[in-house]
Parts: C-alpha cells; sequence; structure tokens
C-alpha cells in the first residue's frame, strides 16, 4: 500500500527547482531530519499537527524541522491528495518572513494555474 499523500516539488516554468536546491545545501544530518518529517507529511497529511507542522497563512502551510539551533520551515499547500512543497529555508525570526510567504502563494498560484491549463 502506497502513502496517502504524494510530496511533489514546485518547479518553475523554466524547470528550476528551488527545493533540490534547498535541500543540496543542507548538511546530512539536517537533511536526514528533513526527510523522516516529509515521511511524517506523506503519512498524515493535513492531520500533521504542532511541533512538526502548522498553517502559516491562505493555503500555505509550514513544515517545521529542526536541527539544534537551526530551524528549517519548508513551505507547502495542498492540492487533493498532493502535497506541493514550494521552497524552504533557514528561519531566523521568530514568525515566518512574509516575503518568504508571498513567494509561497506566488508559487502555489502558479503551479495551479499551469496544471488547470494542462488538464483543458
Amino acid at each position: 500500500m502506497g502513502t496517502p499523500y504524494a510530496i511533489e516539488f514546485y518547479r518553475e516554468a523554466g524547470g528550476h527547482c528551488p527545493m533540490d536546491a534547498f535541500l543540496d545545501s543542507l548538511p546530512d544530518k539536517h537533511l536526514a531530519r528533513v526527510h523522516a518529517y516529509l515521511e511524517l507529511l506523506e503519512q498524515k497529511g493535513p492531520n500533521l499537527q504542532r511541533p512538526y507542522a502548522d498553517a502559516v497563512a491562505d493555503k500555505i502551510r509550514e513544515l517545521r524541522p529542526g536541527f539544534g539551533r537551526h530551524e528549517y520551515r519548508l513551505l507547502y499547500f495542498f492540492s487533493g491528495k498532493t502535497v506541493v512543497l514550494t521552497h524552504g529555508f533557514l528561519k531566523k525570526t521568530d514568525t515566518v518572513p512574509p516575503n518568504e510567504i508571498a513567494r509561497a502563494i506566488s508559487r502555489m498560484r502558479d503551479w495551479l494555474q499551469r496544471r488547470s491549463s494542462h488538464e483543458s
């Protein structure tokens, strides 16, 4: 039996994948923690709660893996049974910066628009 939710990384129209670049920048131990959180997200979907995940704004949610003083955030949204991860970053403030939320919302809109144009 497969996982209940499928994880997909957002890709820009030109093919660049911000999540690939983010994951490639992480030390191996941190990357292992991120992968463990992604597996939880695949299994639990929108039922994954704090401290692992939380709602941020609009339909954007955050995956909250941490490693020591490093607090990472991976922003994502749901489209049916697909979890689309827009990008990740190292969180340095108490709240998710508004520019990161705006970036995730913009990528969500782009992904949904391109998806609907492929289906019609």
